[in-house]
């Protein structure tokens, strides 16, 4: 125990290392590729144009934090920071390693963290966020950077998903929660238990409140508020793509309870808009942040103005005044109070600095072998691991450094330095879903080879296929692949960065299991010794190069 306890301190002492840093660099270049904040006191949706599924939201202050599913990905639960909800920088993660750890040392592909919540209470950030296999934790900070507390257990159980907790205004607190059928053999439901006055576990067995089978099914996703007397739930119902925004009300927390639509796609082509965050402003104004699915984008995130009419939310725009909404495409920024520069979440790397980019993640709880970065050096170092025995392609394998497509259409330039000990040992650039593609240099004999990849139905154990499209004269390349609508990538190569050679055919980015597409970078060899070849990144760059 105490061996676990110091080594989820160290954790913490990173994340804080990570946060301060972040903190540090806040005036760093916006993003080339899209930005929300049009500059004329509008803004455009999304306002977060990548895979932050599930959000959810809390103010503390003039303060707004975000967190969002993060799945398999480790470093977890990403904590977003704005001052007016359209304008977002990442500042820290709250989960850094995944518990059970032994069994996110392996890529758990739409395992993990599912949808949680975000909560400041008294002084202190909570987040309540549910593993489906294992039940449902609470970690808590004083700073929404962090540091983090280790996870607590505070309901077991499989099929428990989507909890949000409420300190009722008499001292009481609840949790909901909704239930994943993959696991618990049903769902649809809604259950509300008592928590203890520190949040830290259930103290009953749960009341089942809310019954969607007949009007509202995949009902899940709840968030719990109270607002004049009323109890809310607000819970997306219908399906991720297909779906809308219910909400629930009730004087009493058990119910029974009323329900309305308050939002759905309508006329616009926001499908499936729900499933998201209420927050309340000092100035008066409500506001409401959701996602949308698209596909190989992931699930990106809107917002939306929100009014209340009769002790009824309606969200977005309500054309024809029955109290149900549709989103907004365009629309004027929240107030509040002032006009804050813009600012986006973090995306290339010059990988100057001695700790990993926020921006980044693994595929699994990562090895300290895996990277290493040094206050005087100007490049990231990419450790050879070996491939596990077992593993049939990249979709099991899990030292893949990523992150999340950041637009409809963008270029990734990265340039890198090779040094490779054993035949065998690859480095490269990857589209990584369901179904991958690399640009890769991959020692063979005397020689580096530059081999294009493709592997489809990867997730289902298909072979890759390979072309070998020439030989590296040095150790240096540049590698590069260019992102357009639809999620149609072309990779390329060069190595003077001047002159770029094409692969002559294009790849189509997929979804993995539950989220988006990602682009990123790995190293990895064939056979274990005492040593490990390496590759050295130098930067990472997304823009709009043509």
């Amino acid at each position: 125990m105490g061996r676990t306890f110091w080594a989820m301190a160290a954790c913490c002492l990173s994340l804080s290392a990570q946060a301060q840093q972040s903190l540090q660099t806040a005036s760093q270049e916006i993003s080339k590729v899209w930005t929300p904040d049009l500059g004329n006191g509008q803004y455009k949706n999304p306002v977060l144009y990548a895979d932050y599924s599930d959000p959810d939201v809390c103010r503390a202050g003039n303060d707004y934090y975000l967190t969002a599913s993060s799945f398999n990905a480790i470093p977890g639960l990403p904590i977003l920071h704005s001052k007016d909800l359209v304008n977002w920088r990442i500042i820290g993660h709250a989960l850094l390693r995944q518990p059970p750890f032994e069994h996110f040392e392996r890529p758990q592909h739409g395992n993990g963290v599912w949808a949680p919540s975000i909560r400041y209470h008294q002084g202190e950030f909570y987040i309540y966020y549910p593993d489906p296999d294992f039940g449902i934790y609470m970690i808590k900070a004083k700073q929404a950077a962090g540091p983090w507390t280790a996870p607590v257990m505070v309901k077991a159980g499989k099929g428990l998903i989507d909890p949000c907790p409420l300190w009722d205004d008499n001292g009481d607190v609840y949790l909901v929660h909704a239930y994943a059928g993959s696991r618990a053999g049903i769902k649809s439901i809604l259950t509300i238990n008592r928590m203890n006055s520190e949040g830290t576990t259930v103290t009953d067995d749960g009341i089942l409140v809310f019954d969607g089978h007949d009007a509202h099914p995949t009902l899940e996703g709840p968030k719990l508020y109270k607002r004049n007397g009323y109890y809310y739930i607000f819970a997306p119902a219908g399906g991720v793509s297909t779906g809308y925004q219910l909400v629930l009300r009730s004087r009493n927390i058990y119910g029974p309870y009323e329900e309305k639509i308050v939002m759905d796609q309508g006329s616009t082509p926001v499908n499936g808009p729900h499933q998201g965050a209420w927050v309340a402003l000092p100035s008066g104004e409500h506001w409401f942040l959701h996602f949308q699915d698209q596909e190989a984008y992931g699930r990106v995130v809107h917002l939306q103005p929100m009014r209340w009419i009769n002790d009824w939310p309606v969200i977005g725009a309500d054309k024809d005044g029955d109290g149900k909404g549709e989103p907004v495409l365009t629309h004027k920024k929240p107030n509040v109070g002032k006009e804050w520069p813009a600012v986006t979440p973090q995306e290339s790397d010059e990988c100057n600095t001695p700790t990993l980019g926020l921006q980044w993640q693994w595929h699994a709880n990562p090895k300290a072998t895996w990277m290493m970065r040094a206050a005087n050096l100007s490049y990231m170092r990419l450790f050879a691991d070996k491939i596990p025995d077992n593993a049939r392609n990249y979709w099991e394998v899990p030292n893949l450094l990523l992150q999340k497509f950041p637009a409809a259409q963008f270029t990734v330039t990265t340039k890198l330095t090779f040094k490779p000990r054993l035949e065998g040992d690859r480095t490269g650039l990857i589209i990584m879903g369901a179904s991958y593609a690399y640009l890769s240099l991959t020692r063979k004999g005397d020689a580096i080879a530059i081999d294009y990849r493709t592997c489809k139905q990867a997730d289902k154990g298909a072979a890759e296929t390979s072309q070998i499209l020439g030989k590296c004269n040095g150790t240096d390349i540049y590698l590069r692949v260019k992102v357009t609508k639809g999620g149609i990538c072309t990779f390329s190569y060069s190595e003077d960065g001047k002159q770029f050679s094409a692969i002559n055919e294009t790849f189509t980015a997929v979804p993995g299991r539950w989220i988006g597409a990602k682009v990123g970078l790995f190293c990895t060899r064939t056979r274990q010794t005492n040593d490990s070849g390496f590759a050295d990144i130098d930067w990472f760059r997304i823009n709009n190069e043509p």
